[in-house]
C-alpha cells in the first residue's frame, strides 16, 4: 500500500503530540456554543477535531485515532477525550439530547479517569475498548476530587 503508514508508527506519534491534552470530537457545535468554550478557562486549548472532513490519505496520527478508534463506538457527539500514555478516556457532553455547557468540561475532566463513557486502552498499534459507565449516565459529581 503506497500511502500506508504502520499504525505502531501513528499511535506513537499521535501520543507524542497528544498526551496529557483534551480533545472534543465533534460534528459542528450548538449555536454560540463554540463562543461560549473559549471564554470558558482553559476553553481554548481543548483540540477540536471536527469529524465531518474526512481524513487524509494517508491519514494524521489524530485522523487515525478518531476515525479508527472513537468513531466507530458509536457514542453521542460532541465527546470529550482525555489523553494519557496508557488510555484514553471518552466521555460525551450531552445531558438528554442536548449539550451540556462548556463550564462542565472542566468538572468533567476532574472526573474522568473513573467516570468516563469508554476506555481506550493502548495496546500495539491500536486500542482494545473497555466500557465505563452507561452512555444514558452522564451527570456531574460537583464533590468528587480526583487529587
Amino acid at each position: 500500500m503506497p500511502n500506508s503508514i504502520p499504525h505502531l508508527l501513528l499511535q506513537e506519534q499521535f501520543l507524542n503530540r497528544f498526551n496529557g491534552r483534551t480533545l472534543i470530537v465533534h460534528r459542528g457545535f450548538p449555536d454560540q456554543y463554540f463562543k461560549e468554550l473559549l471564554e470558558q478557562p482553559g476553553g481554548g486549548g481543548h483540540f477540536r477535531i471536527d469529524v465531518r472532513i474526512p481524513p487524509g490519505t494517508p491519514p494524521t496520527p489524530i485522523e487515525w485515532v478518531v476515525h479508527q478508534h472513537v468513531i466507530p463506538l458509536d457514542l453521542p457527539m460532541p465527546l470529550l477525550v482525555k489523553v494519557d500514555p496508557d488510555c484514553l478516556y471518552l466521555r460525551h457532553l450531552l445531558h438528554g439530547e442536548h449539550v451540556g455547557h462548556p463550564s462542565e468540561i472542566l468538572w468533567m475532566l476532574d472526573a474522568i479517569r473513573e467516570r468516563y463513557h469508554m476506555r481506550l486502552e493502548r495496546q500495539q498499534g491500536y486500542y482494545q475498548p473497555v466500557p465505563g459507565m452507561p452512555v444514558e449516565e452522564n451527570d456531574l459529581d460537583y464533590d468528587f476530587n480526583n487529587d
